[in-house]
C-alpha cells in the first residue's frame, strides 16, 4: 500500500449520513482524532430531495446507514410507519439509484459493490461462486428459484431436503421479515421471527422474539413478504456458549479481519437488538483450537468474503460456526456492519487500540490514490 502521505495535503472526509446519527458521530469523532478536520456530513434526505450530491475531487467519501431516520425512511420505503416490515424491495431501488446520484471524490464503498450487498440472493450467489463456504440456498444468483409466497417455500423445503430453513427478505437488514422456519414429526411447524402480524394482516418489526405454531399465520406472513423478494437458506445448526447459540460478526478493513465479536442467543436470532447478548471471543477461539481448527482459518474466510467487494474498504462479516466449531460459514457481508462501540482491534491485525472507525480511516490515509480496489484480499494472515 502506498504510505499516508501519497495523498493530496487537502483531502478531506465526507459521509453521506443522517446527521443525528450515532454512526456519523461515531465517524467524525475518529477523523478527528487522525489530526485531520471534521468530515462534512452531507444528509440523506437532502441527497433524496435535491438528486444527488457533489464531491472534491480530494474528498473520501464514505456512506453510511440511511437508517433510523422518520423522514429518510419514508423517502426511500413510501411508509409513514417505521415499524412496517414491507416495502423493502422499494427501498432498495430508491436507495440504489440515490447511490449513483453521488457524483466525485474518493468513493469508500462501491455502488455496484452496495448493490449486490443489499440483495441477499446476488450476495450469496457471489459468494458461493468464489468459493466461500456459505449455507446452501436454491435462490441464490441469477439462476436461483423464484419465491412468490409459502407454496413455493414448501416446494423447496420438500425437494431440496431442507426441514429446517431461513426465510429472508432479499432486501432486509437487522433481522427484518426473517422467519427461522422447522418441522417436525405429525406435520408439526414453526417459525422463529421478530414479525409480529397485526389483526389487519400488516407486519411490524417487533423487539421481542415470538414463535408460531400455525401454518396459516406462518403462510400469511410469507405471502406478504414475497412481493418484496425472498431468499432462503439451509438452517446451519450453530455452535454454542454456555448453552447460547453462538456465531460472529467480523468486521474486515481494506481486506483485514479487524475487529471480531461474538454474539450469543437462547433463540435463532443473535441480533443483539433482538436480546442477543456479547459471548466471550477468547472462548470461542479455544473452541476452534479445541475442535482442531485454527483461529486464524475462521479469520480467512471473512476475508476471502470481503475480497469479493474490493471496491468497498469495510464489511461486516456475520459467520456461523457449525456445532462443534469445526466449519464455519458466511451467513451475510453487511455494508453497514461497523457499529461495534468501543471495540478495539484483533492483536495482528494492525488495528490494535483503534475502534472500525478509526481503523477505517487509518486504511483510507493509505489505500492507493489511483481509482480501483480499496484492498487486496492476501493468504497468510498474520493475526495472533
Amino acid at each position: 500500500m502506498a504510505p499516508p502521505d501519497s495523498r493530496p495535503a487537502a483531502s478531506r472526509f465526507a459521509v453521506v449520513g443522517n446527521p443525528e446519527n450515532r454512526r456519523v458521530s461515531l465517524f467524525a469523532d475518529a477523523v478527528r482524532a487522525a489530526g485531520l478536520p471534521a468530515p462534512r456530513v452531507v444528509a440523506w434526505r437532502d441527497v433524496l430531495r435535491d438528486g444527488g450530491a457533489d464531491f472534491a475531487s480530494s474528498e473520501f467519501v464514505r456512506v453510511d446507514s440511511p437508517g433510523e431516520n422518520l423522514e429518510v425512511d419514508r423517502l426511500l420505503r413510501g411508509t409513514t410507519d417505521p415499524t412496517r416490515v414491507e416495502g423493502s424491495a422499494r427501498w432498495y431501488a430508491r436507495f440504489t439509484a440515490a447511490l449513483r446520484t453521488l457524483r466525485g471524490g474518493i468513493r469508500l464503498d462501491h455502488p455496484d459493490d452496495l448493490a449486490v450487498l443489499f440483495d441477499k440472493r446476488a450476495c450469496h450467489g457471489v459468494l458461493d461462486a468464489a468459493g466461500v463456504p456459505v449455507p446452501a440456498s436454491p435462490t441464490s444468483g441469477p439462476g436461483g428459484a423464484p419465491v412468490r409466497g409459502w407454496d413455493d417455500v414448501r416446494v423447496v423445503m420438500r425437494e431440496h431436503g431442507m426441514p429446517r430453513l431461513f426465510v429472508k427478505l432479499a432486501h432486509g437488514s437487522s433481522a427484518s421479515g426473517v422467519l427461522a422456519v422447522e418441522t417436525g414429526g405429525g406435520g408439526r411447524i414453526r417459525a422463529t421471527t421478530s414479525v409480529e402480524l397485526a389483526p389487519d394482516g400488516t407486519l411490524h418489526n417487533s423487539l421481542r422474539v415470538r414463535r408460531y405454531d400455525s401454518e396459516r399465520d406462518i403462510a400469511t406472513i410469507v405471502d406478504a413478504l414475497a412481493p418484496d423478494g425472498l431468499h432462503l437458506e439451509r438452517w446451519v445448526p450453530k455452535a454454542s456458549q454456555q448453552g447460547r447459540a453462538a456465531d460472529l460478526r467480523v468486521v474486515v478493513v481494506a481486506g483485514r479481519a479487524t475487529h471480531a465479536v461474538v454474539r450469543t442467543s437462547r433463540t435463532p436470532l443473535t441480533n443483539l437488538h433482538l436480546g442477543g447478548r456479547r459471548g466471550d471471543l477468547a472462548t470461542a477461539r479455544h473452541a476452534v483450537g479445541g475442535a482442531g481448527g485454527r483461529w486464524t482459518d475462521v479469520l480467512e474466510v471473512c476475508e476471502r468474503a470481503a475480497a469479493c467487494f474490493p471496491r468497498t474498504l469495510c464489511v461486516g462479516v456475520d459467520l456461523l460456526p457449525a456445532i462443534g466449531w469445526r466449519r464455519a460459514f458466511v451467513g451475510e457481508v453487511n455494508a453497514f456492519g461497523d457499529l461495534l462501540p468501543r471495540l478495539t482491534g484483533l492483536p495482528g491485525s494492525g488495528a490494535e487500540g483503534l475502534d472500525t472507525y478509526a481503523a477505517q480511516v487509518t486504511a483510507a490515509l493509505r489505500a492507493p490514490a489511483a481509482p480501483g480496489p480499496l484492498h487486496q484480499y492476501r493468504t497468510g494472515t498474520s493475526h495472533a
